[in-house]
């Protein structure tokens, strides 16, 4: 296949392909994942032209990091881009190692999470992350979820990250959460190449239009969309009764908006899951989108989607069908 399109981060030199592999899966979300799938997820990847993989320590309780390095390890180096998070340390528990983690992931919970935000903090989890992934640097270092830990983030967390860019260790730095408000700060407060956004700008809620995405383009900083489909909802063709949205049940009310989003889509020769990836490429501050991909069929699926011709004019009818607010339309941010 031929190379995905791929947009440099400020001056750092790192370059993100349009769409970007998520490694959660890789971690057992929800439930196993074996090796030899998370290989095969990377090895399709590669080959239609994916040279951008996300991880955290957060996934797997360190399990994504160990799997992604490995299937990484025999690619050249200077090809691909992997970025990984600070913000929680890895901290054995041999009292919990029998139960399994309680935060979504399959694993045995013979770690547990550690906030920490400080300097120290930050500079143990990236050293522990390059022993996991078995790499020689990480190209983008993104705080992870700082949401209860703003003021240490920005006092300690922040100058460290930005330390390890001028020394080299790390090419691009930034921050990524669920909400847009907290990473439209760091934007315009602090010295960040880079964030990703979770959730908050999608074909069915653009709050980062009005924070976030102007203070991105007005800094020159790149965005990163991931949950482009808010946790399931706009995954698929046909919206399901038991959709989730934000991790839970999604409501009905914005069960039914969906569905009339997704005949729009229908009546423009295009699926629901199609749109929804486009919809989000068409601001010109995001950078790239990050997919959650376990299998290599969910990864040759996430490419056809990535790669269908979106027509224009869905954008125009989903505002005439007060489905998509006016200043949400790509016209207009454009």
């Amino acid at each position: 296949m031929s190379a995905l399109s791929a947009r440099e981060v400020r001056d750092t030199g790192v370059r993100l392909t349009s769409l970007g592999y998520g490694a959660a899966q890789a971690g057992n979300l929800y439930r196993p994942t074996t090796d030899a799938e998370t290989q095969e997820a990377v090895d399709v990847a590669w080959d239609a032209g994916v040279r951008y993989f996300d991880t955290a320590p957060h996934y797997g309780l360190g399990l994504s990091e160990r799997r992604l390095g490995a299937s990484l390890a025999a690619r050249p180096r200077e090809e691909y881009v992997v970025s990984t998070k600070v913000g929680r340390l890895l901290v054995p528990s041999p009292e919990t190692a029998h139960l399994t983690d309680p935060d979504m992931f399959d694993v045995p919970a013979d770690v547990r999470r550690e906030w920490d935000f400080s300097r120290d903090g930050v500079l143990r989890s990236l050293e522990a992350s390059l022993e996991r992934t078995g790499l020689d640097r990480v190209d983008v270092v993104y705080l992870h979820d700082p949401d209860d830990h703003e003021e240490q983030a920005f006092a300690e967390a922040v100058p460290a990250l930005v330390e390890l860019r001028e020394q080299g260790v790390v090419g691009a730095i930034g921050a990524g959460m669920n909400q847009s408000a907290m990473l439209a700060r760091f934007v315009a407060e602090a010295d960040v190449d880079v964030v990703m956004c979770a959730g908050r700008f999608t074909l069915l809620e653009q709050p980062a239009l009005t924070d976030l995405l102007p203070a991105a383009a007005a800094r020159g900083a790149a965005v990163v969309v991931a949950g482009v489909y808010n946790s399931g909802l706009l995954a698929r063709d046909v919206v399901p009764d038991d959709a989730t949205y934000d991790y839970a049940q999604a409501p009905l009310a914005l069960l039914d908006r969906t569905r009339r989003i997704a005949a729009a889509c229908a009546e423009h020769g295009v699926t629901l899951p199609q749109a929804a990836l486009a919809y989000v490429r068409t601001h010109p501050a995001v950078a790239s989108t990050v997919v959650g991909l376990r299998t290599a069929d969910q990864v040759r699926q996430a490419v056809e989607r990535h790669a269908a011709v979106v027509p224009a004019d869905l954008w125009t009818d989903l505002v005439d069908q007060g489905l998509l607010a006016p200043d949400a339309h790509p016209d207009v941010f454009a």
